[in-house]
């Protein structure tokens, strides 16, 4: 018996919870710009931050990306 066989989806936990948040990620950052909320609280933006949307939808892409090839090369 291997130690993957043990681990809760094996040996591709670690690639899947990065595509997930990644890909989470990307996605929600994406559509807070493209939707910004309707309604706002005392203290919320109109909008989210242009530059810091755009990086975290950039780190969120290239982490998904990442473990989608992990997934598949391996």
């Amino acid at each position: 018996m291997t130690y993957g066989d043990d681990v809760l989806l094996g040996d591709d936990l670690l690639p899947l919870l990065v595509l997930a948040f990644g890909a989470a990620m990307a996605v929600g950052s994406a559509l807070a710009l493209v939707r910004p909320p309707a309604r706002h609280d005392d203290g919320d933006l109109e909008r989210p931050p242009l530059g810091r949307s755009l990086a975290f939808i950039a780190i969120g892409a290239i982490a998904a990306l990442w473990a989608l090839a992990s997934l598949i090369a391996g």
